[in-house]
């Protein structure tokens, strides 16, 4: 898959841009502030319909701007795709997702159709936030190639939210719990065999990147923890069911789920230096890409935004040969500094476009014979 061009209007620091991308290696390079890695925030909304950051679309909106508008134009299995996201505050439908000009019912129509992965510097929360971060990875990821998937978290959400009304206003009939739990159950039960089969698929995938990174022979692993390891999820609501009646709301299901990150058996989160926390999370996300790819068919779009900070020359150097590879398609990749960026497109060897960023405007400074010019 390639994005061919994207038009931007009051996103973020970004009034207005109009940019024609490179099939292969596109750089950005600018100090930081500058607009980079919004530009990159603005491909990832194409994906999927929200910001990489998670912020919500109002705080998208261009300060004093009165709607926003992101527009790309792909090339998918061989066919052209025009994807647009419009948001204006106010009235009943501020935000509207378009392909082909055809409105979609649900967002959720979309999810998967461009696949995208970002590498960047929050993904230090992988490793030192809480279970929900990691949930969210692994639910990212599966939800790509797997509508069904996708469903199942949106009607699980909705049956816990359920259920946790009917314990805080004090229902105990257990025919009113019978529907809500029944679709606990079935949902969960889908939910946890397919991060479980996710886990066994993509440990290796993971193994073999941190490997080529570190290029050491340093231990790491990926462990599921999940109540349903031990117990299908109706044992575990009658088992849980005076519990939660005390806590006030659903205590036990995949809504708890975690991926525990260990380095040599331990967490990583406990014993890992800043590069090799780093190392693990490039590792994770080059991946993520690698089973994408693998399970749809189609190679994602990769954004590198910021990923050689905190890592020795001799990691900066193994990451740069790695993603130099045949393995990756179209690459998008920001830095504040030349360097390391000319010496991955001298690597690749195929077309490539640099710009320079600078308050939220891009000047292509280079591109296979391309002139200069100010977007």
């Amino acid at each position: 898959m390639i994005l061919r061009s994207i038009s931007i209007l009051n996103f973020k620091n970004i009034a207005e841009a109009a940019l024609d991308f490179s099939e292969n290696v596109n750089c950005f390079i600018g100090d930081n502030g500058m607009g980079k890695t919004n530009l990159l925030d603005a491909i990832y909304y194409l994906s999927f319909c929200k910001s990489h950051a998670g912020l919500g679309d109002a705080a998208l909106l261009r300060h004093d701007a009165d709607f926003m508008l992101v527009q790309g134009h792909y090339s998918r299995r061989g066919q052209d795709e025009d994807i647009s996201i419009g948001f204006k505050p106010g009235g009943s439908k501020r935000k509207s997702v378009k392909r082909g000009g055809k409105e979609y019912a649900k967002l959720s129509q979309h999810i998967g159709l461009l696949p995208v992965v970002m590498v960047a510097p929050s993904d230090w929360d992988l490793i030192r936030g809480t279970g929900e971060e990691r949930r969210r990875f692994m639910d990212q990821i599966i939800a790509q190639g797997d509508s069904e998937y996708m469903a199942h978290l949106i009607k699980y959400a909705r049956a816990v939210e359920n259920r946790n009304v009917m314990i805080r206003r004090g229902f105990r009939d257990p025919l009113l719990f019978e529907t809500i739990e029944h679709q606990l159950d079935v949902s969960a039960t889908y939910i946890h065999d397919s991060r479980q089969q996710w886990v066994e698929t993509f440990s290796p995938i993971f193994l073999e990147y941190y490997r080529q990174i570190s290029n050491s022979a340093e231990t790491v692993s990926l462990s599921y923890r999940s109540h349903l390891n031990e117990k299908p999820m109706r044992q575990l609501l009658d088992c849980n069911r005076e519990r939660d009646m005390v806590l006030g709301y659903t205590s036990a299901g995949v809504h708890r789920d975690d991926v525990e990150l260990l380095h040599g058996g331990y967490p990583m989160r406990k014993i890992g230096s800043q590069g090799q926390c780093k190392t693990y999370t490039v590792a994770l996300r080059l991946a993520q890409y690698d089973f994408l790819k693998r399970t749809g068919g189609i190679a994602p779009l990769l954004l590198l935004d910021d990923i050689f900070d905190k890592l020795d020359a001799h990691r900066v150097e193994n990451i740069i040969s790695v993603v130099a590879g045949n393995t990756f398609g179209q690459i998008f990749i920001t830095d504040t500094n030349r360097t390391h960026l000319d010496r991955i497109i001298r690597r690749v060897g195929k077309d490539f476009s640099t710009w320079s960023v600078a308050d939220g405007k891009f000047t292509l400074v280079e591109s296979s014979g391309k002139e200069e010019e100010s977007l």
